[in-house]
């Protein structure tokens, strides 16, 4: 599928080693064998125009009429220039298209920045899941999108 700031592609096997660099630079492990294996998942990658190299991965996994969000992550050397909000809004325009009802994630409440993009994105917080991340004991937000599986349109839930 083509994007305004290139092309987002299924990952294919010779994305996995610029894949594992762009997850280790930001902290991220993914065992990218078994997602190309995973009938669910929607391992995805973005490249400039006429690149071959990937920028940035998003992986969701689609599970009947929901999409979770996994793990997003772009290179260093190409953050901050809208590759992650390609991303999400391929994935949602993805779950409109296929009328799902819900995409959901989990994200660090330190990563602010995250927190913003999913919020500016349409993403409400639903919930905190206390010391949820192994590796420091910290906290995640719930975050979810609510779809009308009839037209698309995102459902903004009550306060």
């Amino acid at each position: 599928m083509s994007a305004g700031a290139g092309c987002i592609t299924r990952l294919a096997p010779e994305d996995i080693e610029p894949v594992r660099a762009i997850l280790e630079l930001s902290g991220l492990s993914v065992d990218l064998d078994a997602e190309l294996a995973r009938a669910i998942a929607l391992p995805w990658v973005l490249r400039a125009p006429g690149q071959s190299t990937p920028m940035a991965f998003l992986l969701a996994w689609s599970v009947v009429d929901e999409l979770h969000l996994l793990d997003m992550a772009t290179h260093p050397q190409h953050r901050r220039q809208g590759h992650s909000r390609t991303l999400l809004s391929a994935l949602v325009a993805l779950a409109q298209s296929e009328r799902k009802r819900l995409i959901l994630l989990e994200v660090r409440t330190s990563n602010t920045a995250a927190i913003a993009l999913y919020q500016s994105a349409g993403f409400e917080t639903t919930g905190v899941r206390r010391g949820y991340y192994s590796d420091t004991g910290e906290d995640a937000l719930e975050m979810r999108i609510t779809l009308d599986p009839n037209t698309g349109a995102i459902v903004r839930e009550a306060p």
